[in-house]
């Protein structure tokens, strides 16, 4: 019972190092994070098309996740309209079901066009436990379509999960004033 209790408390340790507070980072910092992640994101030869012919993405440098039964993960990111800085975004996920451990990755979700980005920015955006994000991981190809207007990419920071649940996340976002 003892090593449960100490399992959950370094879980709980992880998740609050995870940027609960959307203020806890300085502006400067999350746009260097941004910027890295777009970088990983965009030398990625199968997203090409995506940053070419996409009208808007979302980027989350790093979401932080944790879980043993019951799980969170939480990220801020930066918004984009055709290449240009639109707004902060915040994700909020849980989970429930098998899973144990704690990661962190890299997401960028990409908006078609500009009523799949309009819904977004309307803020309390949610994806349920039917979406389904691709993990990008050097040497394969990547075959993906939009759906509902939106397609959504991973790469892992680091960590280990292993899991077998439901979810969803959910966003925030703030327009730059």
């Amino acid at each position: 019972m003892y090593k449960y209790f100490t399992l959950f408390l370094i879980i709980i340790s992880f998740i609050s190092q995870a940027q609960w507070d959307p203020k806890a980072k300085s502006d400067s910092a999350v746009n260097a994070d941004v910027s890295g992640a777009i970088e990983v994101f965009s030398s990625n030869p199968a997203l090409k098309p995506f940053f070419e012919q996409a009208h808007g993405y979302a980027v989350f440098p790093s979401i932080k996740k944790a879980g043993f039964g019951i799980g969170g993960a939480t990220g801020d990111g930066q918004v984009f309209e055709k290449g240009n800085l639109i707004g902060s975004t915040e994700v909020t996920q849980l989970s429930i079901g098998l899973q144990f451990g704690a990661q962190a990755f890299k997401e960028i979700i990409f908006f078609k066009d500009v009523e799949a980005l309009n819904r977004f920015t309307r803020g309390n955006f949610e994806f349920g436990a039917q979406a389904s994000a691709v993990a990008l991981t050097a040497g394969v190809a990547v075959e993906v379509e939009y759906s509902d207007g939106v397609a959504i990419f991973t790469e892992p920071n680091g960590g280990l999960m292993y899991e077998a649940s439901i979810g969803g996340q959910k966003f925030s976002f703030n327009a730059i004033k």
